[in-house]
């Protein structure tokens, strides 16, 4: 096809250059995480090679086998799993009621609270380190999961009531009272009206309290003083350390780090496809 709608349709330069650079920088953010991947699956003695190897032909499953058979694995999975959750859960909701207060209703000191929460997420985490283990080990909650939990939830929750707050606000508040005037009650009016269009934000901070909660190293470091109390980021830096004092064996270390990473990768890609869905829904229904 000739003409002038063709010479419209031809891509510019500068976006065909924007294109590959995107390209590029997309492939050099994944080439570590492949680079993890495939020396999960090889010997140490192909990875001890001058040469390189970018195909993991020939290798095993022998590193994630090992990996897997590890003593501490299993529970330092289910610990992590089991403090992740619960954190998602419980940091969902106070920060979905918390946003939902300074969002929708005016009172005293609503505007200090909203920079309280900013303020906050401006201290250092160290700084906290002594007053946590102090308080922890008063109320008796070093080494668990409870204790754990709690301190990953007062740690998130100032940044989720941010995010949740402008989900939110972008909900107006007349779709509530039309729903009111056709006969729904204000909670039916939330829970059916507003509440659906809110899921691509609480999906959103689900995500995120999820990540922080689940690669956290230095509070379980400070708090989990068992060694059977381990979360997955403290059992990955001991499995280290016990490699390295032979000599470390990076085909299993690889692996162990794949181990670690492969739920918050399952989990994101569950996610990712209702939060697409949320969205596009709500934009919609808005």
């Amino acid at each position: 096809m000739t003409g002038p709608s063709a010479t419209r349709r031809r891509p510019r330069p500068a976006s065909v250059a924007l294109g590959a650079l995107a390209i590029v920088l997309a492939l050099v953010w994944a080439f570590p995480v492949y680079w993890m991947l495939n020396s999960a699956f090889l010997p140490n003695v192909v990875l001890q090679s001058t040469s390189p190897t970018f195909l993991p032909f020939g290798g095993s499953l022998d590193n994630l086998r090992h990996v897997v058979t590890d003593d501490h694995f299993t529970s330092a999975l289910l610990i992590s799993l089991a403090v992740t959750l619960l954190t998602v859960v419980a940091a969902l909701f106070i920060a979905f009621l918390g946003a939902l207060a300074v969002s929708r209703f005016r009172f005293r000191g609503r505007k200090s609270f909203v920079l309280a929460l900013l303020l906050i997420q401006m201290l250092p985490a160290e700084g906290l380190f002594i007053a946590q283990y102090k308080m922890m080990s008063t109320v008796g909650m070093l080494n668990s999961v409870v204790g754990l939990t709690v301190l990953y939830t007062a740690a998130v929750v100032p940044f989720t009531v941010w995010m949740l707050r402008g989900f939110v606000a972008g909900v107006p508040v007349d779709l509530e009272e039309a729903a009111m005037v056709d006969g729904l009650s204000r909670t039916q009016a939330f829970l059916r009206i507003t509440f659906p269009l809110l899921a691509p934000g609480l999906v959103a901070s689900a995500v995120y309290v999820f990540l922080q909660a689940w690669n956290e190293f230095t509070i379980a470091l400070v708090i989990m003083t068992d060694e059977q109390s381990r979360t997955l980021p403290l059992w990955l830096r001991g499995f280290i350390q016990a490699s390295a004092s032979r000599e470390t064996d990076w085909g299993q270390v690889m692996a162990a780090s794949t181990l670690v990473a492969v739920p918050v990768i399952v989990f994101f890609l569950i996610v990712q496809g209702r939060m697409s869905s949320g969205l596009v829904g709500g934009a919609v229904k808005g």
